[in-house]
């Protein structure tokens, strides 16, 4: 991977190497780039900012800047405007909790990579007519292993589906199994206070855990 990559580029090379994305919510600048090569070291190559987090933007561009491998981008991203300024930013892809077409079609245009987040059948459609790259199931508590199922048996076969919120290392392989692309997790891997260390041992077990459901 390199900066000649587009973000989709990227984006299709990471979820090949390792489809588990980190949501590092409550991150802080001085911290995140150590915590962001702790995931790196750990095979985790898709990470997220949350735009309610301290100062999300500048660490957005301090992991752009100091890991070009992975792909960065920024979650709770929820207009139009954000989605200029992460990409100001430098971020590459784009993670919404809900879908809005404005976001998504904005995001295309910009040639960022677009997940928004959709909890019914109609909005996943609704979502890959207006250009999203990728479908974020949430809350994931909503779309059980057996519902997740049911919507991989109508949307397209090649549709990125991760499941976030709720989802850990005890039901992690039900969703692979249910046809999940991969995840996404948040206090899981993450929660603000947290070390380096503490969070690259807990993305070494979840990876494991991924690995071994296949």
């Amino acid at each position: 991977m390199n900066n000649a990559l587009t973000p989709l580029d990227t984006w299709l090379q990471c979820l090949d190497h390792l489809p588990l994305v980190a949501i590092l919510r409550g991150v802080q600048p001085h911290e995140v780039v150590a915590i962001g090569q702790a995931l790196v070291d750990a095979g985790w190559l898709l990470m997220e900012v949350p735009l309610n987090s301290p100062d999300p933007l500048r660490s957005i561009a301090l992991l752009r800047e100091h890991l070009p491998q992975a792909l960065i981008g920024a979650g709770t991203v929820c207009s139009a405007q954000e989605v200029h300024d992460v990409q100001a930013a430098s971020g590459q892809w784009i993670v919404s909790p809900h879908f809005d077409p404005a976001v998504v079609r904005e995001s295309v245009a910009c040639g960022l990579v677009s997940v928004p987040g959709v909890s019914t059948p109609s909005e996943a459609f609704a979502a890959l007519a207006a250009g999203a790259h990728g479908l974020k199931l949430f809350p994931a508590e909503m779309i059980t292993p057996v519902v997740l199922k049911s919507w991989r048996s109508v949307l397209p076969k090649s549709q990125v589906l991760l499941p976030v919120g709720g989802v850990g290392a005890d039901n992690l392989a039900s969703y692979r199994a249910a046809g999940a692309s991969g995840a996404g997790f948040g206090s899981s891997l993450y929660k603000p206070g947290m070390t380096a260390q503490t969070v690259a041992e807990r993305a070494r077990h979840l990876a494991q855990v991924w690995q071994s459901a296949a």
